[in-house]
């Protein structure tokens, strides 16, 4: 089987059990934004609960989260972990959407895909996973993201080899699938999901999954 073939697969296998995730459960463009700094090296519900500590006191913006010093945000967004080197990572995005494109924010996200993905990744702080992540579920462009589950998931389906890097694991399905936001959008969700409840790096639920047998 072709490896487009056997993505499809994957995805349709996934999709028809699990169904559509809905992710990413921010409600605006800058929350996602601001969840995709606060994920790094952690869990989803951290990240939540630090996100409802910023909404409870009327601070999810870009102008109040830009006024607030670096240590007083590092208080409200603990839960995140890492949370003094992520208020640093959250006020150099802030900083450079204000200095750069006057603090408006979609006029940041509005630009073409690889112009947008060049300055993210100038941020310090921001890797190729969160600048994607913004890019796809911010920006609504169409860029897969790549994650420990996306590798781990492929590597154990034989479609990746163990030393397979970002780009050569993001190239591989965009090379392979239709330049589709919606597409890369639920395909991240749903390689997130079984990698989260079967594929997991310790004691996976092989029987249970929806690619055993692939």
């Amino acid at each position: 089987m072709k490896t487009a073939e056997r993505l499809q697969t994957i995805y349709t296998l996934m999709y028809d059990q699990l169904g559509p995730q809905h992710w990413w459960p921010g409600e605006t463009p800058f929350e996602v934004m601001v969840g995709a700094i606060l994920t790094q090296n952690t869990n989803w519900k951290n990240v939540e609960r630090a996100i409802e500590n910023l909404k409870g006191v009327g601070l999810l913006s870009l102008e109040a989260l830009s006024a607030l010093p670096t240590g007083l945000l590092a208080e409200y967004i603990r839960p995140a972990g890492y949370y003094n080197i992520k208020a640093g990572r959250l006020h150099n995005l802030l900083t450079f959407i204000n200095d750069g494109h006057g603090g408006d924010l979609q006029a940041f996200l509005d630009q073409p895909l690889a112009t947008l993905r060049e300055q993210l990744l100038s941020i310090k702080g921001v890797g190729p996973e969160t600048a994607d992540s913004i890019l796809l579920y911010a920006a609504n462009l169409p860029i897969f993201v790549v994650d420990t589950y996306t590798h781990r998931i492929l590597s154990r389906h034989q479609l990746v080899d163990e030393d397979f890097g970002y780009v050569e694991i993001q190239e591989l399905f965009m090379d392979n699938l239709a330049c589709d936001t919606q597409l890369y959008n639920e395909f991240h969700a749903l390689l997130v999901r079984v990698g989260n409840v079967y594929c997991k790096k310790k004691n996976p639920d092989c029987a249970a999954c929806p690619l055993q047998g692939v």
